[in-house]
């Protein structure tokens, strides 16, 4: 017996194989030869008896079983494919972190030794040092003059000169929580020791700050740290504003070799560039100062001391001065001559920046005049 599908109604119905011409369909009665269908794999319903020939030939076990192994292989091999592309994808993402990867900055340190330090010398930057960090990160978050004056020096007789100057020139906007301080030294000053530091900035920015102890407090000179003048430089220049004020420049003394043997130290002046130390902005006509004066002389010596490689109060940091120039605090005249602008320096008030009158160096022994014929 086997399985038979009829052509005409659809039923499945058993029959011997022998009797082909005689086999009906025992549904609808029809010859069913239209739609004769062999069962590719013998099923036997429930009642029905199970044959030799409804039990599936060898063969087909032996087909159906490839099929499956083959298709546990092709598995296998697509795991072992997204595995693989899966570890290819891992190492293009650890090989490009590893490329494009920027080392983290070292910890700001707020207080890093100078490279000499004695003992006591070291004792006070130890002590004092974290305490100007501070001072120096709430004065550049305060915003405004007035929250600015409460960290500086002398507070009280600042705050105006602070106003007036703020008034005239931006305030700087510097986000404490990036400078990292990059140097400081223990710095002799008349009437005792300072810290001097120097910070930068991810743009590039230096600034110096200089700090001392007043009331128990380290605070900011800001004299130095502003570069306080009375007046915008380049504004002076131009013929405005008060005809004579006091200005914190940078100096540069003309024909130094040739000029030698002259009565005059020839000088051009420059407005210091806040912020870029190396830099300076806009320059000055041409200065002359007698050389056997008071002021000739210590612009002498203050020159003198920079060909040497050395700085006043003994300042042990880099100096960042441009090459050749010094920084003075000056009083300087405007004047208007049959319609001709001049300009002369009344007092070398300081051969530095520093809010102390001590100008820093010792005047140069004037040049010994020569010896007259009798």
């Amino acid at each position: 017996m086997f399985w038979f599908h009829c052509g005409r109604c659809g039923s499945l119905f058993q029959s011997q194989t022998g009797d082909m011409e005689h086999r009906l369909c025992p549904n609808c009665g029809a010859d069913p030869s239209l739609g004769i269908l062999e069962s590719p794999v013998a099923t036997t319903p429930p009642g029905a008896e199970t044959t030799s020939d409804s039990i599936p030939k060898p063969g087909h076990l032996e087909h159906r079983g490839k099929r499956r192994g083959k298709k546990r292989k092709n598995r296998h091999f697509m795991w072992l494919l997204v595995g693989g592309w899966s570890l290819v994808l891992v190492l293009i993402i650890l090989g490009a972190r590893t490329l494009w990867h920027v080392e983290e900055p070292a910890r700001k340190q707020t207080a890093p030794a100078a490279a000499t330090l004695n003992d006591e010398d070291d004792e006070l930057l130890n002590s004092a040092g974290q305490k100007c960090a501070e001072t120096f990160s709430r004065y550049l978050a305060a915003g405004t003059p007035e929250g600015c004056n409460q960290f500086v020096l002398t507070p009280i007789s600042t705050a105006s000169r602070m106003a007036r100057y703020y008034s005239l020139n931006p305030l700087p906007h510097v986000d404490p929580g990036t400078l990292s301080c990059v140097g400081n030294s223990v710095l002799k000053l008349p009437g005792g020791k300072a810290i001097e530091s120097y910070w930068k900035t991810p743009d590039g920015d230096e600034l110096e700050a200089v700090f001392r102890e007043e009331i128990g407090e380290w605070r900011l000179d800001w004299d130095h740290f502003a570069r306080y003048s009375d007046y915008p430089w380049s504004l002076f220049l131009s013929g405005s504003g008060n005809p004579e004020g006091e200005f914190r420049l940078l100096a540069r003394e003309r024909l130094s070799d040739e000029r030698k043997g002259s009565d005059a130290i020839s000088l051009i002046l420059y407005a210091p560039r806040f912020g870029q130390p190396g830099e300076v902005g806009f320059q000055s006509p041409e200065f002359l100062v007698a050389r056997n004066s008071r002021d000739g002389q210590l612009l002498d010596a203050a020159f003198k001391l920079a060909k040497r490689g050395e700085q006043v109060f003994g300042a042990s940091l880099p100096n960042l001065n441009p090459e050749g120039m010094i920084r003075v605090r000056v009083k300087v005249r405007r004047s208007e001559v049959d319609l001709e602008r001049k300009f002369e320096i009344t007092a070398v008030l300081a051969c530095h920046w520093y809010a102390v009158d001590d100008p820093g160096v010792e005047p140069s022994a004037p040049a010994a005049e020569p010896p007259q014929e009798r």
